[in-house]
């Protein structure tokens, strides 16, 4: 039996035959995805999903990364900072090592870049690899994972050059895009039901993880899980966490999350981190293995509350997973989040640690509305935020480029 049957088996059978009819039109074709890392953070883990799907249906499909040096990624852990709207500068020096980087990357991938039928960059980290292909053969198209409404103009003039150039762009949200003169595309990220992150769990592994990482499993805690990065607020969920031990002494907190090969910063924020919560031995903070997914699996289903307490969010594929697993989320009022917490339906929105608090400490006295809400959250991914639904989004986007679909499409 193929993924695509077991994935039936959850979905719906008519879901997968929807993808066989629509990779009828795609199949045979040569379909190469790159981005800039392999393994850390929600990129690399649906392009792990998504490709071996994809190779199912019968098309070609290819997942590469580019290779830098720490100069390469200093400058787009900028570029990513910039484009959220960080005030940063970024020297001619790290604009070179940028470009120098694409164009050698340009040239280990051209054989492959060259005779693709479609190619698709994740991001900016290889967004410039573009010009190093004027004679090419395929569609291109831009994916880009992050929030980019409010970014620092001159960063987002100096990317633009390179968007501009292809064929299309797909963005998350609407209200995370920027006016381009291609075709541009509105699909969301997904999780994959079948992965070990989200497999269900027996009780008794859960409480084997929770112990072997030295979590009290008669005492509930509070949990986020996420790479080491500020704008995902760890610093804010460990004042949330401290508001409402004073009410609730029993409360554990767990912040859990790795690092990505392209973010250089990652541990100076785990160093933060570690300094905030030193001196309470109910927080754990945990820096896990790239291949920790069961061990993630096993956290989120043990936890009476998972946060996502982000400043700002591209989508924040840890709400999915938690809501897959019948849990309510307590997400900041940012990005993607919004796309998934219906406020008091599948969760609730905040925008500050005293908002966070609140919220925890309205689930602590009311588990009832945890276990109601998180069947609601679970019936909304199962409705929007599979990986069969992703995989049928990119189908007819290939299809209406290739095809040359005109006017607005509607993805149902």
């Amino acid at each position: 039996m193929g993924k695509l049957d077991k994935l039936a088996e959850i979905t719906g059978y008519h879901v997968v035959e929807h993808l066989y009819q629509l990779a009828h039109w795609v199949k045979g074709l040569k379909v190469v995805h790159i981005n800039s890392t392999k393994e850390g953070g929600g990129v690399a883990e649906i392009l792990k999903n998504i490709v071996p799907l994809m190779k199912e249906l019968g098309i070609e499909a290819h997942w590469e990364i580019i290779t830098g040096g720490d100069l390469f990624f200093q400058c787009t852990k900028a570029m990513h900072n910039a484009l959220h709207g960080r005030h940063v500068v970024i020297s001619e020096r790290l604009i070179r090592e940028y470009e120098r980087t694409n164009e050698e990357n340009a040239q280990k991938l051209g054989a492959l870049l060259s005779d693709a039928d479609i190619v698709f960059i994740h991001d900016p980290q290889p967004a410039a690899l573009i010009a190093h292909f004027p004679d090419r053969k395929g569609k291109w198209i831009w994916r880009c994972h992050i929030d980019v409404s409010r970014p620092v103009r001159s960063v987002w003039r100096y990317l633009r050059n390179f968007v501009t150039e292809y064929d299309a762009s797909i963005f998350h949200l609407a209200t995370f895009a920027q006016h381009l003169p291609h075709p541009m595309f509105l699909i969301p990220p997904s999780i994959d039901p079948l992965g070990e992150k989200n497999v269900p769990l027996s009780e008794l592994e859960v409480k084997a993880v929770l112990s072997e990482l030295g979590v009290d499993v008669d005492r509930p805690y509070v949990l986020q899980v996420s790479r080491f990065d500020r704008l995902k607020d760890p610093i804010g969920v460990i004042e949330a966490y401290r508001m409402v031990k004073r009410y609730s002494p029993s409360l554990q907190l767990v912040l859990a999350g790795g690092g990505a090969s392209d973010d250089p910063e990652g541990m100076a924020v785990l160093e933060e981190v570690k300094m905030a919560a030193e001196g309470d031995p109910d927080i754990k903070v945990l820096y896990l293995p790239p291949k920790a997914d069961r061990t993630i699996n096993a956290l989120q289903r043990g936890a009476v509350v998972v946060l996502q307490k982000s400043i700002r969010e591209g989508f924040g594929l840890t709400v999915t997973e938690a809501m897959w697993k019948f849990k309510p989320v307590i997400g900041g009022d940012t990005g993607g989040i919004r796309l998934q917490v219906v406020n008091h339906h599948t969760g609730f929105l905040v925008n500050s640690p005293e908002g966070a608090a609140l919220r925890i400490r309205y689930f602590l006295n009311n588990p009832d509305k945890i276990d109601e809400m998180g069947k609601k959250a679970h019936k909304f991914v199962l409705e929007n935020f599979l990986i069969t639904r992703h995989l049928r989004d990119y189908l007819t986007v290939m299809i209406s480029l290739l095809h040359g679909l005109k006017g607005r499409l509607e993805l149902v």
